[in-house]
């Protein structure tokens, strides 16, 4: 929290200096980093407070905050190819790079792990779900099918299914939340109720004003580091968003609790999948110059269709290990590699 603090006002300051776009670039997403990671804490706090239901639209809601903003931000800037990348991104770096590092530290730790693969399975499936209602319009246009006229009318159907599958894992998840919830019970103690609300609030509305800077620094970054939107979207943008939040889930593999650790990683790959990106797209119709539609490039379709598929293979037989963490976090720069260029 004092370093989401202290590089929040640095990256202020930068902003108001007219500081060089690098710098301001790497600062502000060392605050969007640490920002995403103090809301979740907050939202943890708050859960002893409220219901496990509550919990899960909390976490739903503002867990993804700083992405929100970023690419808001990025689609009125036009950068609609970071913007896909970085959903996308989200996507792959929590199912293959962070889950992949849980694997590997929980497996150097405890040796092999076993879980109940029941809820994870049940949430990689709803992630598979997701994914192909993703992948649809994109085969839809490029398979030059009569709906290839109307990616836009066929993006939004899909948002909308998507929410709606959203509503459903709120519910489904309420037993997760209550296991996250006495593991923060057995910690320390609790903020009482206005800090809570204050530091939520106040990473809310700082996570708005750093997107505006980061995106704004952004597109000079990619001109001076001459590296390609979608490498930029798919790695840099996505783990700024997402990684730090989720050390809960890899601190959980270490503990030696591997079906806690996984269902709180799945987790934010399901949030992303049928929330944030179904949310977009129905924000980018209200948003001038934007037009968010889920028509993807081919190696972006092949990519959620791996980051959908891998982990619920290393899962299905309930047990872990840090050679599968080795290979999920190869699979992700490999990934990564191929989007270097573009």
């Amino acid at each position: 929290m004092l370093v989401a603090a202290a590089a929040t006002v640095v990256a202020c300051l930068l902003n108001a200096i007219g500081a060089p776009p690098l710098l301001c670039f790497l600062i502000a997403g060392v605050s969007l980093a640490t920002l995403a990671a103090t809301i979740g804490i907050a939202i943890d706090q708050l859960a002893s407070r409220v219901s496990s239901a509550v919990t899960g639209i909390l976490q739903s809601a503002l867990g993804n905050l700083p992405e929100l903003f970023i690419c808001i931000f990025a689609l009125r800037a036009g950068l609609i190819d970071v913007v896909q990348t970085a959903l996308i991104g989200s996507i792959l770096a929590n199912s293959l790079l962070v889950l992949g590092l849980a694997f590997f530290a929980g497996g150097l730790k405890n040796g092999r792990q076993k879980f109940s693969a029941e809820q994870p399975r049940a949430i990689s499936i709803i992630i598979a779900v997701a994914a192909a209602a993703l992948v649809i319009p994109s085969l839809a246009v490029q398979l030059h099918t009569p709906a290839a006229s109307h990616a836009g009318a066929i993006s939004i159907a899909c948002a909308l299914v998507l929410i709606a599958i959203f509503g459903a894992s709120v519910v489904f998840s309420m037993k997760v939340r209550e296991e996250v919830e006495e593991v923060h019970e057995s910690g320390a103690g609790h903020w009482p109720l206005w800090s809570t609300i204050a530091v939520l609030t106040c990473a809310g509305v700082a996570s708005a004003f750093v997107s505006d800077w980061f995106v704004a620094a952004l597109q000079p970054t990619i001109d001076l580091l001459h590296i390609s939107q979608a490498f930029t979207g798919l790695v840099i943008v996505a783990i700024a968003g997402n990684a730090v939040e989720n050390v809960v889930g890899v601190t959980m593999a270490v503990r030696n609790r591997p079906a806690l650790s996984i269902s709180l990683i799945l987790n934010s790959s399901l949030q992303v999948a049928v929330a944030l990106i179904p949310a977009l797209v129905l924000l980018s119709l209200v948003i001038p110059g934007a037009n968010l539609t889920l028509v993807f490039p081919p190696l972006l379709v092949i990519t959620i269709v791996l980051a959908a598929i891998v982990p619920m293979m290393t899962i299905s037989d309930g047990e872990s290990n840090w050679l599968e963490g080795v290979a999920l976090m190869g699979l992700y720069a490999i990934v990564a590699a191929a989007f270097w260029w573009g």
